[in-house]
């Protein structure tokens, strides 16, 4: 049963004290008594000088103050000033007769927090300090009701033989709550919301579990997946006589990009929809079926030469992208003017030389470009303790992320791009699970060391935690040989070899590891930017 958290009854303005400043005080009692009654402490000024006066001397910590802007002596404005120097963080209502908006830009620029333009009724007195003082509060008090409609929508899904589209729906609205997480602390539902979280990652993976073989055959029923993107999003906008940037950033979780969205919208339309990577969620995989269109099996068969099954995380696995995009579009008869652009940013100084391109590009057909840093900060955090300390959790991963893109040559990139007749269309090959559950698997020294997937001959795990790929084939994963075998971790575990068991799970705990079955790797998201010109 879902447990609420226990909060106040109590009227959440009788805390809150008013300064209200205005030379005309005597005339508006009226108005402080009906306030006073409604529990606000109202404490009045005739002029600007006593208002700062009381802000500086009285012992009163006001919650916020109601100035007039036209006063004899010091007016409105010189009084916010002088307000501003002493707190800056106190919420100003200035009271005036104009909503010019040249007024209104000066007034925002000094930090004004809201406007009653006159003649004011009380009413409008109550509700701005309501939605200005109480908002917070009221959020909170209401998170109960809202998570609990949300919990109850999710199960209901669950329990409905969920397909792709309902678990996208499903993890999606987790996602949204996860946002919010500090709030949920506050209700007493975080606990409620892990659990939650995690029943439906185990959930995930089963389906995912007893769906793939179909959706890689073709079936109707399957997700849109990593081969489907670029003739499903791309192609068309191509083909439609559109300039196209393809983005993928490498590693970037629907999480991270939830979280920096809202920094996009002053600059473009957009338009979220979402893909599924393929198995096993890691870059030599994902991000060649990318760019190709072909499974890793069809890779292997049709081009073998730019085809290299190594330990995730090896730039040799992803050499050779540029000539399976193009392969790509020759196949789907896609000829460009002026030609492909492909570039690769791996560090600060190749993010300034293509902005520095872009910057300088009169027309492009199809640009394409793949941003590596989350997946480098995933790796590197396993091995720095400063990035551990940084990001311990999701939420402070996604913090991390989302203060890179704010400061990031990819922002940078995107809003140059918003000022050219382009389009975006920017993904990522997989995402990542924070992984806190140890699992023993077996191979020989011949098997890689990937900690949520494993390739090798004679592979041994625990089969309620991972998938063990016995036919790869089904997968359309290479089986060079009949010995050939893949596992992959489901959930939130992670493959540790039996010998000195504990000291590796130890080490690896709590680590943002790809390749296996969870929501977090598998649901990407696929967004077209449309420039708001």
């Amino acid at each position: 049963m879902l447990r609420l958290g226990r909060l106040s009854n109590l009227s959440m303005s009788q805390a809150h004290q008013i300064l209200w400043i205005d030379d005309e005080i005597e005339a508006l009692q009226p108005h402080i008594h009906v306030l006073r009654e409604r529990g606000y402490t109202v404490t009045p000024a005739t002029n600007g000088e006593d208002g700062i006066a009381l802000l500086t001397n009285d012992n009163t910590q006001y919650s916020a103050v109601l100035l007039d802007q036209v006063m004899p002596g010091k007016d409105g404005m010189a009084t916010l000033d002088a307000i501003r120097a002493i707190d800056g963080q106190i919420p100003v209502v200035l009271v005036t007769q104009s909503s010019d908006e040249q007024f209104v830009e000066v007034a925002l620029g000094k930090q004004v927090t809201d406007f009653l333009v006159k003649p004011i009724g009380v009413a409008q007195i109550a509700s701005t300090l309501k939605r200005i003082l109480d908002q917070p509060q009221i959020v909170v008090d209401q998170i109960p009701n809202r998570y609990t409609a949300d919990f109850n929508a999710i199960r209901t899904l669950k329990d409905s033989a969920p397909d792709w589209k309902d678990w996208v729906d499903i993890y999606v609205k987790l996602l949204q709550w996860d946002l919010v997480s500090e709030r949920l602390a506050e209700g007493g539902l975080e606990e409620t919301h892990l659990a939650q979280k995690k029943e439906c990652n185990a959930e995930f993976s089963d389906f995912v579990e007893a769906h793939y073989p179909d959706w890689v055959a073709g079936s109707p029923d399957a997700p849109p997946l990593s081969v489907n993107v670029l003739d499903r999003y791309v192609i068309p906008q191509l083909q439609a006589g559109k300039s196209v940037y393809f983005i993928v950033v490498d590693c970037f979780r629907l999480d991270h990009w939830l979280a920096v969205e809202p920094l996009l919208y002053p600059y473009f339309s957009i338009d979220r929809q979402y893909s599924c990577s393929i198995l096993p969620s890691a870059t030599m995989y994902s991000r060649n079926a990318l760019f190709s269109g072909l499974f890793p099996a069809e890779v292997a068969e049709r081009y073998p030469q730019y085809w290299q099954e190594e330990s995730d995380g090896s730039t040799s696995t992803n050499r050779y992208e540029r000539q399976l995009l193009e392969a790509h579009l020759e196949r789907r008869g896609i000829k460009l003017k002026p030609g492909l652009q492909y570039f690769k940013i791996f560090d600060a100084r190749g993010g300034n030389t293509y902005k520095k391109r872009v910057a300088a590009t009169k027309r492009t057909s199809l640009s394409a470009l793949v941003i590596n840093f989350i997946d480098i900060l995933t790796h590197q955090r396993s091995q720095s303790d400063v990035l551990q300390q940084l990001a311990p959790d999701e939420a402070a991963f996604r913090t991390l992320a989302h203060s890179w893109f704010s400061h990031s040559v990819l922002f940078d990139i995107l809003r140059i791009v918003a000022s050219q007749n382009a389009t975006v269309v920017l993904t990522s090959d997989h995402g990542s699970v924070f992984c806190n559950r140890a699992t023993p698997a077996f191979g020989n020294r011949e098997t890689t060391t990937s900690l949520r997937f494993k390739i090798g001959a004679n592979l041994g795990c625990e089969e309620g935690n991972a998938v063990y790929l016995r036919n790869p084939q089904d997968y359309r994963l290479p089986a060079e040989t009949t010995s050939k075998d893949y596992i992959l971790a489901k959930d939130d575990y992670y493959f540790v070899y039996p010998n000195d068991f504990y000291k590796y799970k130890r080490q690896f705990q709590g680590g943002f590891q790809h390749g296996g079955i969870s929501m977090g790797e598998l649901i990407t998201p696929v967004v077209t930017l449309t420039p708001r010109l």
